[in-house]
C-alpha cells in the first residue's frame, strides 16, 4: 500500500514590473534550498525545480502570472511562506 505524502501548497501572483528575473530566481532558490524535501514552482502546466535559478527562469512568469508554489513535506510549510511575501512584496524591487 502507498500512501500519499501530505504537503503543503500556497497560490500568488508575481507583482513586480520586471517579472521573475534573474536575480529574483536566485532569491526565490536561495530560500527554496532551505527545505527539507522538493519543492516546485508552477505556472499553468509547467513545473520548474525552485531550488535552480535556471529552471525557474523557463516558466517566463511576466507581472500579473499566477504562480503556485509547492513542497513536497508539509513541514515546509514555512519555505513557501517566505517564497510568497518576498514575491508578494515584488522581490524588494519597488
Amino acid at each position: 500500500m502507498t500512501r500519499a505524502v501530505a504537503g503543503a501548497v500556497r497560490r500568488t501572483r508575481i507583482v513586480n514590473r520586471a517579472g521573475l528575473h534573474a536575480r529574483s530566481a536566485a532569491s526565490l532558490a536561495r530560500i527554496a534550498s532551505g527545505a527539507r524535501g522538493p519543492v516546485w514552482l508552477v505556472r499553468e502546466s509547467l513545473r520548474a525545480d525552485a531550488r535552480d535559478i535556471m529552471d525557474i527562469l523557463t516558466l517566463a512568469c511576466g507581472q500579473g502570472t499566477e504562480v503556485v508554489l509547492v513542497a513536497d513535506e508539509a513541514a515546509d510549510a514555512g519555505v513557501l511562506d517566505r517564497m510568497v511575501a518576498l514575491i508578494e512584496n515584488g522581490f524588494g524591487e519597488t
